[in-house]
């Protein structure tokens, strides 16, 4: 645990509350330690915890947080944000959000921020290894070996020039793998369900079963969207090309493993490479069980297609940058459930944030209640979306109590706050 002094850097009014004093942050599953160093910098006081916590045990570790960072296990339930009596915002150190209930935190005025870019590298690294691995079928010849078997052949070992790559979700990660995997000479098509812009010479297929039925080996990269839930199922696995390789490195609920186990036993499916399941253990702790273990022809790893060294180190930087820079200057670019504002940095001004719910009139009452006080606008930015409308504006002179106690009393208010 790391325990620091907190600076207060944002006054936040509610009726009848006052102000907390000071700022906490908790930060859940060995979230990298670059992340505490930050907050600690800027004043937080800071509480790291290896693991995961439940439901129950979180919803009374809540209380008094300003800031909860997470990764991919914990569950940030609406009674968890109910709970929260000081939350400004949630960080995601990871790449999806489906474990926080983003509607819930956008209700109470809780951006949530995540980091969509840092473990890119580190996923299509993992994803490549793993094609030439299980292409050269590496996995088999070394359980041989562990056995104490030479079996020196070229009996189903094959290069990868030359193959056909299928993509089932074109995003930063697939689109990062198209060109290194033409790049080793690879022909690469791609399936999403959004237009996406091929690189290099990718060709986009009309359907999933169309780039099924022509990739030596099929990879999995899509978000974490209900409507991905059993992507990969046993008609899918019957369009695939007899004999392919698969590959799921997104979501586990995206495929059935029972139908994976089945193609796997006909040899429809050759080899196969699983990095997340549709139950995974909270913690290094626990147990873990799946109907693919025993598989020589299978690579199983326990959900660490973006764990590196360098890509968590990255998003230890990233994540905090974004809360902070929101923390203290407003800005939600990059925010995965609120409007994405950026905003100049004002000096010689104090600067309000007011969050209410998307309704017509709001910026007018804002406006009146600063007129009424003479005070001058000198910057004023709206966004809206999302059932919320997020407006910031700078300023001169002072901005006293009772100016953000009439801005609270504005119908629809969800929270104010004087960010200096």
């Amino acid at each position: 645990m790391v325990v620091v002094r907190a600076l207060d850097l944002t006054e936040d009014r509610r009726l009848g509350v006052a102000p907390p004093e000071g700022g906490s942050v908790l930060l859940l599953e060995k979230v990298h330690s670059e992340a505490a160093r930050l907050f600690h910098d800027a004043g937080f006081d800071v509480e790291s915890v290896p693991e995961s916590l439940p439901e129950d045990e979180l919803v009374v570790r809540i209380p008094g947080v300003s800031v909860l960072g997470i990764r991919s296990k914990t569950q940030v339930t609406r009674r968890v944000v109910e709970a929260a009596d000081a939350l400004q915002a949630v960080g995601a150190f990871c790449i999806g959000t489906n474990q926080i209930d983003l509607e819930a935190c956008r209700e109470k005025g809780v951006p949530v921020f995540n980091a969509p870019f840092s473990n890119t590298r580190s996923v299509v690294e993992l994803a490549l290894g793993e094609i030439i691995v299980l292409f050269r079928n590496v996995v088999e010849k070394s359980w041989l070996l562990h056995d104490g078997i030479w079996n020196k052949s070229a009996h189903r070992s094959r290069e990868v020039r030359g193959k056909r790559l299928g993509i089932v979700g074109y995003g930063n990660i697939g689109a990062q793998l198209s060109v290194l995997a033409e790049a080793l000479g690879m022909e690469v098509h791609f399936y999403d369900v959004a237009d996406k812009l091929a690189l290099g010479n990718a060709h986009r297929a009309p359907s999933l079963k169309a780039l099924l039925e022509i990739s030596d080996v099929v990879t999995i990269h899509v978000d974490g969207s209900p409507s991905n839930a059993g992507l990969m199922g046993k008609r899918e696995f019957r369009w695939m090309k007899d004999g392919a390789v698969f590959i799921n490195l997104s979501r586990g609920f995206v495929v059935d493993l029972p139908a994976l186990k089945d193609a796997l036993n006909s040899g429809k499916v050759r080899a196969a490479a699983v990095d997340v399941f549709p139950q995974e253990p909270g913690g290094n702790e626990e147990p873990f069980s799946s109907e693919l273990q025993g598989y020589r022809n299978v690579i199983l790893t326990p959900h660490i297609g973006g764990s590196t060294e360098e890509a968590q180190e990255d998003i230890g930087r990233f994540v905090p940058g974004k809360v902070l820079d929101y923390l203290r200057q407003g800005n939600t670019r990059l925010s995965v459930n609120f409007p994405g504002l950026q905003l100049p940095e004002r000096r010689g001004a104090h600067r309000v944030v007011h969050i209410h719910e998307n309704v017509p009139g709001i910026l007018a009452r804002i406006n009146q209640v600063l007129a009424e006080a003479e005070a001058n606008i000198t910057g004023q930015y709206l966004k809206t979306g999302e059932g919320i409308g997020y407006v910031i504006t700078d300023v001169d002179g002072q901005c006293p109590p009772e100016v953000l106690q009439a801005l609270w009393e504005i119908p629809r208010t969800i929270r104010v706050k004087l960010l200096y």
